[in-house]
This record gives C-alpha cells, structure tokens and sequence, in this order.
C-alpha cells in the first residue's frame, strides 16, 4: 500500500469513522503495546538476513490474534477484514503490509509451541499493575467449558499424534449436572475490586475445578460448592454444601450467600467471552492450540473491561 494511498485511507478515518466513536482505537491506546515486542520477538531464534526472522511486525500479528477474539473471525475471513474495515486497518497502526492467512496461522501456532503466551500473559498483568489497578480485596475462582468439535469419528478412532483427523485430538467429555460436555475448561480467577482477570489456566473438560488452585497467600477466595475440601493458599471463602442425610446448617446457609452475594460477578467474564467475543467453541485441535485461544479471549476481556472502568470514572 502506497503513502499516498494510506494517507488517503487515514484521511478518511478521521474525517468519518472516528467522529463515530471507535471503541478499537480506545482500546489500542490502553495498552503499551512495544513492551510485547521482546517477547514476540523471542519465538525467532534467527534472526539473520538468511531466514528466521518475522518480515511481518510481531506487534501486527498479535493484533491480528486479538481482532480475531474480538470479532470471532477465522484467519481467512480476518485477512479479507482487514482490507475492508477501516478501523481494523486503523487499529493495526495503518500498516503498509498486510500478513496472509498462513503467516497468521503459523504465528499462533509459534506461540502455542513456544510457551510464550504464558509470558505475553505476566506483561500484561504487570502493566495492569502499573495502572493502579492492583488485586486489593479478594478474588473470585470459576471455570467454564470452552467446547470443541468432536467430529463424526468412532470413539476407538486414534487420538493424539496418531490422529489422522481434523476432530480435535486432546479434548475430554465430561458430565455434569446429566448434560454431556466436550472439549477444555477455562479456569480463571478474578479481582473483586476492578472485575479483572489476573490468572488463568485451560484443562481438559473432565478435570474438576477443585484440582485447579490460582490462589496466591494472603488473598481471600470466594469460590463456590464445587471447590469443597480443595486446597487454598490463600484465605478459602469456599460455599458449604450439604451430604446426603447431613444438610448444612442455618449458619452455613447465611455464609454461603454472603460468599454468592461476592461471587456472583465472577461470572461476568464468561458471559463477555462467550457472548459478546463467541470464544466459547474453539475449532484448533490441542490442548496447546486451546491455552493459546483462552489467553486471547481472556486478554480482549480485560482490555474490554478496561474500557468500561474508564467510563465508570469519566461518569463518577
């Protein structure tokens, strides 16, 4: 793309959408986006004139990942958005060069290879932190079912490398409450003050909530009856349930709605990610690929409750 055709194009940005209001271009100025560059840039061990190298931006690629949560797009259908929405391209930092669908692919297949979302995750966090928005009261611990694409294959059928198949290959069925659930979990745990997501961690379905501690000592953790007996290394504020023939008591009663009365809102990030994002069925086919995709839609969920905290303060 041309100088001349991109300050055409940011012309008319500016001239017509932006007067719209562009919650895309709020959301790209929350973030110090060149802090994620090191990291990104770490997946490339070569980084020589020969090879190896990204001749694409990291800083666009993750981008890319991020409109592609945010607007559920698949890499194909992303690659044509970004050429016919001009917010898409704005938010990209009005890049010269356009990156095709494999080039996004193969990017966000590094990075479930590399581990380095995981780091991409702890940045984040810490810039939160550096906003004032550090963890004060307690957390909330939840977990969701992201589903995936079993497929049509017999249940004897080769799973893992051996899998000759695109159904997905590490996703596990769990039960609950009679209903039959495939696929991963998204676990999460939340700050009661800011309603921000600060850790994560994806499981098959069929491991219990309970196995998943995200707990830190010192904090208060509201969690409810399915977390039972579970450890905590923080302060357990976990609901009581009751066994068969020993019901809980009016006591326990009273402090498990105090606790849902806390933990109630823990549910909001499931409802944006699900809802409003549509991350709630995955079509990658590992567990690696699965930890990949929640750590989007979890990263769009607080940049998009970012948004909503700094409405709250322009109305206080």
């Amino acid at each position: 793309m041309g100088t001349f055709s991109s300050f055409g194009l940011n012309q008319a940005y500016h001239e017509r959408y932006e007067k719209l209001g562009d919650r895309l271009s709020d959301v790209g100025k929350t973030l110090d986006w060149d802090v994620f560059r090191p990291l990104l840039e770490s997946m490339y061990a070569n980084k020589s004139g020969k090879g190896g190298h990204p001749n694409v931006d990291v800083i666009l690629m993750f981008k890319i990942q991020l409109l592609e949560v945010w607007y559920n797009l698949s890499d194909l259908a992303v690659e044509r958005e970004i050429y016919d929405r001009l917010s898409f391209w704005h938010f990209l930092g009005c890049p010269d060069k356009i990156p095709d669908n494999s080039t996004i692919w193969l990017f966000r297949e590094r990075m479930s290879e590399s581990g380095v979302d995981t780091l991409v995750w702890q940045e984040f966090q810490r810039q939160l932190d550096l906003k004032g928005l550090k963890i004060e009261q307690g957390m909330i611990q939840d977990a969701t079912f992201v589903y995936a694409e079993p497929g049509h294959c017999k249940k004897d059928t080769p799973r893992g490398e051996q899998a000759k198949t695109r159904r997905d290959k590490d996703g596990k069925i769990m039960s609950k409450n009679g209903k039959m659930h495939y696929g991963y979990k998204l676990h999460t745990i939340m700050d009661t003050t800011h309603d921000l997501i600060r850790r994560i961690e994806t499981t098959t379905a069929n491991v219990h909530d309970s196995q998943v501690d995200l707990s830190e000592e010192g904090e208060v953790v509201y969690r409810d009856r399915g977390y039972q007996g579970a450890k905590c290394k923080g302060y357990s504020a976990t609901m009581k349930r009751g066994a068969r023939g020993h019901p809980i008591g009016i006591r326990d009663k009273l402090r498990n709605m105090r606790i849902s009365r806390k933990r109630s809102k823990g549910e909001r990030p499931y409802a944006v990610i699900k809802n409003i994002f549509h991350a709630g069925l995955v079509k990658v086919t590992t567990l690696q690929r699965v930890r990949v995709k929640n750590m989007m839609a979890a990263f769009c969920y607080n940049i998009y409750q970012l948004k909503t905290i700094d409405l709250k303060k322009a109305g206080a």
